[in-house]
Order: C-alpha cells, then sequence, then structure tokens
C-alpha cells in the first residue's frame, strides 16, 4: 500500500508517478481481487489518456506542460510553507 500512496503523491511531479502506482497496484493485485481490477482499470485510463494527449495539437500539449509544472510548483511551495519555511517567497 505504500507503494501506492508513494506514487499517487509523485504523480504531480516530474517522473515516474503513475509507474510507480501502477507497480504497487501490481504488488497488492497477487492477494487481492478489487486491486487486480483496479490495476487493470488504472493501466486501461492511463493508455487513454496517453494516446488523446498525442492526438492534441503541440500548443495543447505544452499547455497541459505548463499546468503542470504550474501544479508542481504550488505543491513545493504549499509543503514548505506547512513545514514552517519563511524564506522566499514568504519572508
Amino acid at each position: 500500500m505504500l507503494v501506492v500512496i508513494v506514487g499517487l503523491i509523485m504523480v504531480p511531479a516530474p517522473g515516474p508517478g503513475w509507474l510507480v502506482v501502477i507497480a504497487g497496484l501490481g504488488i497488492l493485485s497477487t492477494e487481492f481481487t478489487w486491486a487486480r481490477r483496479l490495476l487493470h482499470f488504472t493501466r486501461d485510463a492511463v493508455a487513454a489518456w496517453t494516446r488523446w494527449v498525442l492526438r492534441q495539437p503541440l500548443a495543447v500539449r505544452m499547455g497541459f506542460g505548463v499546468l503542470g509544472f504550474l501544479l508542481l510548483v504550488a505543491t513545493l511551495l504549499t509543503s514548505l510553507r506547512l513545514s514552517g519555511w519563511t524564506g522566499f517567497p514568504f519572508s
């Protein structure tokens, strides 16, 4: 379960977030039927999303990249603020 949680935290960040989530579900699916069903659903959904994004014009794909970057920055700044850090840009 920890692998899935870490993967979900990694999803908005650059890196293999979905890969870690799917790997965690793969581990859980060896013991649980619900995890096996969720694993198949997740793999299908991620594949469909990837195909859809790749069919979009370059400007739309770049927009998704910018939105992902902004989400990453917002997550980082929120984490720093909640941890008590008061340096730039909070000073």
